[in-house]
């Protein structure tokens, strides 16, 4: 951890009564990372407190706030994803303005955040031990099977990480003892790889438990990524801390953000509170 990043944003964090996660993982210095969880904002009902979508039935006015209340921990608005369960990988910049289709994001850029939000889908950051860049997956089983970690390690590779000294960790995701799933999901991961079968766990005839971190450290495995954190949340079952889409459908999202921190430091962050 940085004391002057991820550590200053912990502190931050702490300060203001907020139980917000800074992800626990050797990254270098200028790498930053921050997920959200219910606390901290207006909503009220099912998507209390610190709903980060649009859309559904939530009061715009309360979502507008609770984005508020986010950005003032960031060095920019995050860029925001159209994402569709797919494999489509955005590289952003400083000039990207629109929200692309896809369900991961790179950037080799400082103070661009990369950002996507969940509620029981996977949150996956990844960046390089030389800080040369940074990516975020929405990593849910759609996503995992259509190979979105993959692609997202073969983009950051071409804005310039090293793809052989990556890191990895994963966010807040619904847990294998409530994660059942049918034949299409076991298919999906089994037809074509016999190792991810161990982790799906029998329940019922045509049923399984499906281990979204094993299968999520799998792939990323198999992609070269050696260094591996995070895990063991669940959304589902620790209901005063996630929103959960398969407990409640009509649900909130959390958002997990990398960057890479600009020069200016928490400096930076001013324009949110202003």
């Amino acid at each position: 951890m940085s004391a002057t990043s991820a550590a200053a944003l912990a502190a931050e964090l702490r300060a203001a009564r907020l139980d917000w996660i800074v992800p626990d993982w050797p990254a270098p210095a200028n790498v930053c990372a921050v997920a959200t969880t219910r606390s901290g904002g207006v909503s009220t009902g099912a998507y209390s407190t610190m709903n980060l979508a649009r859309g559904g039935r939530d009061d715009a006015a309360a979502i507008a706030e609770n984005r508020r209340r986010f950005e003032r921990f960031l060095p920019a608005p995050p860029v925001p994803l159209s994402q569709v369960h797919g494999a489509a990988v955005a590289i952003l910049d400083r000039e990207t303005a629109a929200s692309p289709t896809a369900d991961a994001a790179v950037t080799r850029e400082r103070g661009v955040v990369c950002a996507v939000l969940t509620a029981d889908c996977m949150p996956v950051v990844v960046t390089d031990r030389g800080g040369s860049a940074v990516g975020i997956a929405h990593a849910g089983w759609r996503g995992l099977a259509a190979g979105i970690l993959e692609a997202t390690i073969d983009a950051l590779a071409r804005v310039g990480a090293d793809r052989n000294d990556l890191i990895a960790w994963l966010g807040p995701a619904i847990g294998s003892a409530v994660f059942e799933v049918g034949a299409d999901v076991h298919a999906a991961f089994c037809a074509d790889d016999p190792d991810a079968a161990a982790f799906f766990a029998a329940s019922c005839p045509g049923k399984w438990h499906a281990d979204l971190y094993g299968l999520a450290r799998l792939r990323l495995t198999g992609a070269g990524v050696a260094s591996i954190h995070g895990g063991g949340e669940c959304t589902y079952t620790d209901t005063g801390r996630f929103f959960s889409y398969r407990r409640e459908r009509d649900s909130g999202r959390m958002a997990t953000a990398i960057w890479l921190v600009d020069p200016g430091g928490a400096a930076s962050r001013t324009h949110a509170s202003s």
